[in-house]
């Protein structure tokens, strides 16, 4: 595991209301959280928790109602829509559990996706989507269409894009829900290994299994954090918090 230093995200009392015709639904509620840098953080809970939601609200595709998400000493819901999007480019690789791949662009073509808006020649995003395939161990299946592909290597095609344009930042909704265990394994595994590259990541999974691959878990139930796990590893990783507050 590498060396972890300080927090690379602080989320202070966040709050996610929904407001549907006849009520109030609230997805989050006052969520306090601080993640390391380095970190492999899983976020569990049972469907419905909040835990999609709390990823979507960290990687600046859904505003909170309430609270405040910094990211690297950004406070990333105080940048114009335009400076967020930039910056969800230059500092977050998703990782989806649907993959989201083009099925007529090629495994090489898919990674290359989110370097479409850099000012790179084609022939150096070609060499860094080539390098993020080999580091998931795609190196000779590059021109392979996904339904060529098995499901785990389409998986590992949407690592790859995810990582390619070398974001200090990993998030994952469910990366394994529709892998069978073995194949769920293997990308815990490459996880692993770019966390250990000094990747930090964050992972949301309802699988308890995962929690021993991970740094800590994050447990949510009706939108709050309930637990963590282990509550000593705030501490040691250079923060005060240990709990579900300050």
């Amino acid at each position: 595991m590498p060396q972890m230093s300080h927090s690379l995200i602080n989320v202070e009392n966040v709050t996610k209301k929904y407001q549907s015709a006849e009520e109030e639904v609230w997805a989050l509620r006052g969520v306090s959280l601080d993640v390391c840098r380095g970190e492999f953080l899983a976020i569990m809970g049972h469907s419905g928790s909040g835990k999609s939601t709390l990823l979507s609200v960290l990687g600046g595709l859904i505003p909170p109602s309430s609270g405040v998400v910094i990211i690297d000493d950004l406070d990333i819901y105080a940048l114009s829509a335009e400076r967020r999007a930039d910056f969800r480019r230059e500092y977050l690789g998703f990782v989806f559990q649907q993959f989201q791949l083009i099925p007529y662009l090629t495994a090489l073509e898919n990674v290359m996706l989110p370097l479409v808006t850099i000012n790179w020649s084609s022939r150096h995003k070609r060499e860094k989507a080539g390098e993020a395939l080999q580091r998931v161990g795609l190196g000779r299946k590059i021109n392979r269409l996904p339904h060529q592909l098995s499901v785990g290597e389409q998986e590992r095609v949407a690592i790859a894009r995810a990582i390619v344009n070398d974001p200090p930042l990993i998030l994952a909704d469910e990366p394994t829900g529709s892998l069978d265990t073995l194949t769920g394994n293997d990308i815990i595994d490459l996880f692993q290994k770019l966390n250990a590259d000094g990747l930090t990541i964050l992972m949301v999974t309802h699988n308890r299994d995962n929690m021993h691959h991970v740094s800590r878990a994050v447990f949510i139930q009706d939108g709050r954090v309930e637990t963590q796990e282990p509550k000593a590893f705030a501490a040691a990783c250079g923060l005060q918090k240990s709990g579900t507050g300050k």
